[in-house]
């Protein structure tokens, strides 16, 4: 049976620093309200680079920690909802940018969730047997889309992109992989139209930043994070004494706290670098596991869970043998 395990991984973060002090020149908030309700101290803003641009450095890393030629990747899977046009997408732009053979690129679009969304796309395209080397990359610039009057919600968002070689494998590093969704229907977490339209008197619409129900999504984030774990532990019939660590989607900290709690599961083992990057979205996933390893907290032969939740409203989660 064919098996998937991670071979590589990189990251990107812009060079511009926004601090939770450069906030109070335009909105009435501080650092201790920002990080005492999110844990975050600081984010990284793309301005001018591109989410392409961003996957592409992220990728170069994650081939040249992989070790292989890169005309041996034959798939690639963007996780984004922030691309750069409508399209073509990141993945096609990306394929072409890194000057890999014509192979299969696409798009996914499951928000927060979306990495391991298609960590699980990747691992069961080469379960099939067609495919051997996927470059899987997690890329946002939600900035973009971020309304920055509403101090509830832009003090949370930075930009990032991460980025995994999943390679074909003889035993299973890719033990488990979950993906759901319930749709929101409520409107719990939404962003209506990612871009301004021109109408017919040439005026431009007001664009529909991203919109949040915080204390419903934080509601919705602790009971999916806990519930995916537990899932994945009794799906593989092992308890958490079996998990070196836990690596969540860095939302708030205040969740990963939560769920740290409601699993009797030790907060020094819930990996953490929300303080530096702030809500990547897509991206905060690959980005905190590819810090993780380059931090020597994660080594080769760890098994550990990544655990993500978002817009739409997806969840999903893996376990992973390093």
């Amino acid at each position: 049976m064919n098996h998937s395990k991670i071979s590589g991984t990189g990251s990107y973060v812009p060079e511009m620093i926004v601090t939770n002090e450069d906030f109070t020149k335009y909105i009435e908030t501080s650092d201790e309200w920002i990080s005492s309700r999110t844990g975050i101290k600081e984010r990284r803003y793309a301005g001018d680079v591109s989410t392409l641009d961003m996957a592409y450095h992220a990728s170069l890393e994650a081939i040249a920690s992989a070790g292989i030629d890169q005309s041996l990747i034959d798939l690639v899977i963007v996780a984004t909802v922030s691309a750069d046009n409508v399209f073509p997408g990141v993945s096609q732009m990306l394929q072409a940018k890194l000057g890999l053979d014509p192979v299969m690129a696409f798009d996914i679009n499951a928000a927060c969730s979306g990495f391991i969304y298609a960590m699980n796309i990747a691992d069961k395209m080469i379960q099939s047997g067609a495919y051997k080397h996927a470059l899987v990359v997690g890329a946002e610039a939600l900035t973009r889309w971020t309304d920055f009057s509403d101090r509830n919600t832009c003090v949370l968002f930075g930009d990032a992109a991460g980025a995994m070689i999943i390679s074909k494998s003889d035993e299973a590093g890719l033990i488990d992989v979950i993906s759901k969704a319930q749709g929101d229907v409520d409107d719990l977490l939404i962003c209506k139209n990612p871009s301004p339209k021109t109408l017919v008197n040439h005026q431009a619409e007001i664009q529909d930043f991203i919109q949040m129900d915080g204390r419903n999504v934080f509601k919705f984030a602790t009971k999916v994070l806990v519930a995916t774990v537990n899932e994945l532990l009794e799906r593989n019939n092992i308890t958490l004494d079996d998990i070196d660590y836990i690596v969540c989607h860095q939302a708030n900290e205040r969740i990963i706290d939560k769920a740290s709690r409601d699993l009797d599961f030790p907060m020094d083992k819930m990996y953490l670098n929300i303080s530096r990057y702030g809500n990547t979205s897509a991206a905060s996933v690959p980005l905190a596991i590819d810090e993780a390893i380059k931090e020597n907290i994660i080594k080769v032969g760890d098994t550990f869970m990544t655990i993500a939740f978002g817009g739409g409203l997806t969840w999903a989660g893996a376990l992973v043998k390093y």
